[in-house]
């Protein structure tokens, strides 16, 4: 569901606006900076150490779509593997779910020691914490299937390739993109998390230092390039989605 013109210019005003009586009311009452920085003076940290943020923006922006790339590759292999084996389905599914139950603040630690402190550790602790809605959406997927259509490939006798490329799969796609913009937003919060307990790179890093500190501007700044970050990974699944399924594209069209 694409926005017409009208609601961007909607969009670009409200936030203008919010900016305008931001400035205005820290200057009016005088509000300290490190309490609440004004837009101006997040703009100038912004533009003045701007190479400090693409530096450590580039480092979370990496540890994030790895993970994320990485939770959609197990994602899918492990819901097509619970979909067509039922004994690896009453294995695996089963500690995937206490595995989402566990907070991953807790598990960070862990894997700091089992794979350092560098980049691995918060690759990891990103796949994690995104990798679940991918699995449970894709088996959603893969298993809504209408049973006409099944009956339909056993009479022309396809094979379980056939099925699962022309019928399961088309069909699971819309549940798997879905899934993708939810992990795509998760991956960021793991690499985050990864380098607020044990990281000395990324603006997770930059957070922490900017609070000991006390230089809010520099929180503000790393946290908006962290939403910059998700909503241009969000973007990738969304450009994705509409090159990989011109048919919702239709459908949409036509409603």
């Amino acid at each position: 569901m694409g926005m017409s013109k009208t609601d961007i210019g909607t969009t670009i005003l409200s936030i203008v606006a919010t900016l305008a009586v931001w400035e205005v009311l820290i200057r009016i009452f005088h509000v300290p900076g490190f309490i609440l920085p004004a837009p101006s003076a997040i703009v100038l940290e912004a533009v003045t150490r701007y190479q400090l943020y693409l530096y450590h923006s580039w480092i979370t922006f990496y540890e994030m779509v790895v993970g994320f790339l990485l939770a959609a590759a197990v994602g899918v292999f492990l819901a097509v593997v619970i979909v067509y084996s039922r004994v690896i389905r009453n294995m695996i599914y089963p500690q995937i779910v206490v595995l989402q139950i566990v907070p991953k603040v807790a598990i960070a630690p862990l894997l700091l020691i089992w794979a350092g402190y560098g980049l691995t550790s918060k690759v990891l602790l990103a796949l994690l914490i995104s990798f679940f809605p991918i699995v449970v959406n894709m088996v959603t997927g893969l298993l809504a299937i209408e049973e006409e259509l099944l009956d339909l490939c056993r009479i022309l006798h396809s094979g379980r390739w056939q099925e699962f490329s022309k019928v399961r799969l088309p069909n699971a796609l819309p549940y798997l993109f879905s899934s993708l913009k939810v992990a795509s937003t998760l991956s960021v919060i793991g690499a985050v998390i990864g380098e607020f307990v044990g990281g000395s790179e990324g603006l997770g890093h930059l957070i922490i230092i900017a609070n000991t500190e006390l230089r809010t501007s520099m929180s503000f700044v790393s946290l908006f390039s962290l939403s910059i970050l998700g909503f241009l990974l969000y973007g990738f699944v969304v450009l994705a989605e509409r090159v990989l399924m011109p048919w919702e594209k239709w459908q949409s069209a036509t409603t």
